[in-house]
């Protein structure tokens, strides 16, 4: 069940309510134009409260933080972070078209990876990736997109089976916990300030 105080306070501190729709934020994004809802729409639902239908939009996952709606904005509003807070609340909820599953996986294949080498492993974010997105949808195109690509890369010398591993892994896994303990608190209603002295 969604607890709306704490993302209404986070919202709220992205001065979600100076925004008076004129536009500047979509005008300028580079992914606006293949989006189902601009970032100016999902500012405006998020503003009335319509949270249902910005959290089901693709556009929360097609969104890059490039931050170039921020700084458009001339209210000041941070329009990519209440994006990240959109999606964020979308990926806790479990809340995702069947059109950016495979989107969403990518991120988790992209996380795992960076917390367990405390860095990317290119073969292995590929190898869950692919394996999640059959799983999902048991289509086999996935599987097979890209093969062709391995033996080249192989030749080139850009191909490594093992990657490395970040020689100071204990930091991702404090800078992991951290964002884990502010995410939990969260999601039970605490402020992030009382998650971090919890």
């Amino acid at each position: 069940m969604r607890k709306a105080g704490s993302f209404d306070k986070a919202v709220s501190a992205l001065r979600i309510e100076r925004c008076y729709q004129c536009g500047k934020c979509s005008a300028g994004c580079p992914m606006g134009s293949v989006m189902d809802a601009p970032p100016h729409r999902i500012m405006q639902w998020v503003g009335r409260g319509a949270i249902d239908r910005a959290v089901n939009a693709e556009s929360i996952w097609l969104c890059v933080s490039c931050q170039t709606c921020t700084a458009r904005c001339p209210q000041t509003v941070d329009t990519a972070g209440i994006m990240d807070e959109v999606r964020a609340l979308a990926w806790r909820e479990g809340v995702c078209s069947p059109a950016m599953v495979r989107t969403k996986l990518f991120l988790e294949a992209f996380l795992d990876s960076v917390r367990r080498h405390g860095r990317l492993n290119e073969t292995e974010l590929i190898a869950k990736y692919k394996i999640r997105g059959f799983l999902s949808d048991y289509k086999m195109a996935l599987l097979l997109k890209d093969s062709m690509l391995a033996p080249r890369l192989i030749k080139r010398g850009k191909f490594r089976l093992f990657g490395g591993k970040s020689g100071d892994r204990d930091v991702i896994k404090r800078i992991f916990d951290k964002c884990e303990k502010v995410a939990a608190a969260e999601a039970n209603d605490k402020t992030p300030k009382e998650a971090h002295h919890g």
